[in-house]
């Protein structure tokens, strides 16, 4: 029988609607799960069990793996087709999943991770690149892209992870969630594929504070304790000068949280570069012995270096021999193929630069201190930028990374809001079995951030006067670069552009009054710090310039005033306490 023309053409658009059909749906699956799964499955719970007992503490939660964690019958992916091609299913679970869910959560799939779990971008070629839900066109940050990107979405209330380099912590910045590093060994490694062995540690990430630290207290089986409030909050200023946005954005939002909790009295700065010259001998040796003492390199970047070059060469010693045999297409290839020189020798001193490293921050913060850095240099870079290749951006990244991952101190990331349409975050970091404290720190202060980047956000009434900040902030930035390379007066004048655009920033005349005083202009510093006091009561560094600049000019009783009350606002200020009972004794 002859088939109808008619027929065909209703035939003919049946099969496209259905094509189109499927298109859709494939294309609505991807956005819904935000392509952060690899694979679902469903870990239940035990039962609840009969009361009086209490209910088990994670009920209700669900969760979700990276695919770097053993579940058992589930091929552990790694990242790449053909590590999973060539491996057998787990035969056992991971211990650490396995308490999670005996605790009462359930787990819902295993999530994407990096090739190989080595990078820190997020992006992966062959099972495709989660979508950042705070910004879908730049990257989720990795290695633990897919767990990030499932809290960020709310596809489940936590994650795991591992941070090896920043892994946990980079796409925790990067998405806008929460993200904990806890202190190296914190946690046992079982169960989990290795990337750096001396690096790995189990991180987690979370929306809320209050499940972040639930989860917490099952993983690294906490007892019941009282929170402590810190008693000293140090903000680390030239890891802020690495800083790529405005410096204030970040650090004023963590300072005027503080002085609001806990006062102004527990605020101090300090430099890491002088932490590291006086407490981390061994810097200087390796310094020396690759060099031979010829060139200067800064302790913060060989910091970046040494983890780089031990990460490599972990992840080498772990599993070359498998990409030897099977030799995967890999986009990592040109990073891990890198010539190492690396002695017995280097590896010891990697070490001792480790252990001197860790006992220096944990003799800086004790069991109350809290070390403020900048989570990441950059902002979220955008999908397949050339930036992320740069040395300016490994290094950087590297330098703010480096602290917890040599020293093993626990690290906690934490959303500031946006910038630029991107996220914006801040870590805080405490001493090595530190965690319970910084869990602590973080479930009280994390309201009040958020309130002041709420306000912050308030405060910008136009787009116009947002630009001119932006502007001020940078002529600002430039002026602090030229203070740095001791030029005074090019520092002068990018103070005073930025003043002439927003001339009620108080940081802007104390660091004129900085650069006033390295050139001897005793009277106009002194008139910038008493304009940058009248904006701000308690800038304590005004405060100390003013009584320099005054101290100078011959006016010794003012002076004394000015330097006590700095030490009123900063207790621990050693610089005001000498200067006050100097002048004191020669004086009064």
């Amino acid at each position: 029988m002859a088939s109808n023309p008619a027929n065909l053409w209703v035939l003919l658009g049946l099969g496209l609607a259905g094509i189109l059909l499927m298109t859709r749906k494939l294309k609505k699956a991807i956005r819904e799960d935000f392509g952060a799964f690899v694979e679902k499955l469903q870990l239940l719970p035990p039962p609840q069990p009969a009361p009086p007992k209490a209910p088990h503490p994670l009920s209700g939660l669900t969760f979700a793996v990276s695919d770097v964690f053993d579940i058992e019958g589930y091929v552990t992916g790694f990242g790449h087709p053909d590590w999973e091609r060539t491996h057998e299913a787990a035969s056992w679970t991971s211990p650490v999943v396995s308490a999670l869910v005996e605790g009462g959560a359930t787990c819902i799939a295993k999530t994407i991770v990096d090739e190989l779990a080595y990078s820190i971008n997020g992006e992966n070629k062959h099972y495709g690149t989660p979508t950042n839900p705070a910004a879908p066109a730049y990257v989720p940050g990795g290695s633990s892209s897919g767990a990030a990107v499932a809290v960020a979405a709310k596809l489940v209330d936590f994650s795991l992870g591992v941070d090896t380099v920043g892994g946990v912590r980079i796409p925790a910045g990067f998405c806008g969630i929460i993200g904990f590093r806890p202190s190296y060994g914190a946690i046992p490694h079982f169960g989990i594929l290795p990337v750096s062995t001396s690096l790995d540690t189990v991180g987690w990430f979370a929306k809320d504070p209050n499940v972040m630290r639930r989860v917490g207290h099952v993983l690294l089986q906490l007892p019941f304790g009282v929170q402590r409030n810190p008693r000293q909050i140090i903000i680390v200023d030239d890891c802020f000068q690495l800083l790529k946005i405005p410096v204030d954005r970040v650090a004023q939002v963590v300072i005027k949280s503080t002085e609001k909790l806990f006062g102004r009295q527990v605020l101090r700065h300090e430099n890491l570069e002088d932490i590291l010259s006086s407490k981390v001998p061994s810097l200087k040796q390796f310094h020396d012995k690759k060099t031979n003492s010829e060139l200067s390199t800064s302790s913060i970047r060989l910091l970046a270096n040494i983890l780089q070059l031990l990460h490599r060469y972990e992840f080498r010693y772990n599993h070359e021999e498998w990409i030897n045999v099977e030799k995967p297409n890999l986009d990592i290839s040109a990073q891990i193929n890198e010539i190492l020189e690396i002695t017995d020798t280097d590896i010891g001193i990697f070490k001792s630069i480790s252990n001197e490293l860790r006992a220096a921050i944990d003799s800086l913060l004790k069991d109350d201190g809290i070390l403020v850095i900048p989570t990441t240099a950059y902002l979220p870079p955008k999908l397949g930028a050339k930036e992320m290749l740069s040395e300016d951006y490994q290094i950087h990244s590297f330098s703010l990374l480096s602290i917890a991952s040599l020293s093993g101190c626990c690290q906690v990331t934490i959303p500031l809001g946006h910038y630029d349409k991107r996220p914006v975050s801040v870590s805080f970091i405490a001493r090595h079995g530190g965690d319970r404290f910084l869990l602590d720190t973080v479930q009280i202060i994390y309201a009040s951030l958020q309130e002041q980047v709420d306000m912050l956000a308030k405060s910008k009434l136009s787009p116009n006067s947002d630009s001119k900040e932006r502007t001020a902030e940078m002529a600002k930035e430039k002026g602090n670069q030229a203070f740095k390379d001791k030029q005074w007066q090019k520092a002068i004048g990018y103070y005073t552009e930025a003043i002439k655009l927003n001339g009620k920033n108080a940081t802007y005349y104390s660091n004129r009054a900085a650069a006033y005083l390295e050139l001897g202009s005793f009277v106009q510093a002194e008139g910038d710090c008493t304009e940058a006091i009248s904006l701000d009561k308690k800038n304590v560094k005004a405060y100390l310039r003013r009584g320099t600049a005054r101290e100078m000019i011959g006016y010794y009783k003012e002076a004394i005033e000015d330097f006590k009350y700095a030490l009123v606002l900063e207790p621990t200020n050693k610089r005001a306490a000498l200067s006050a009972e100097r002048l004191r004794k020669l004086f009064v």
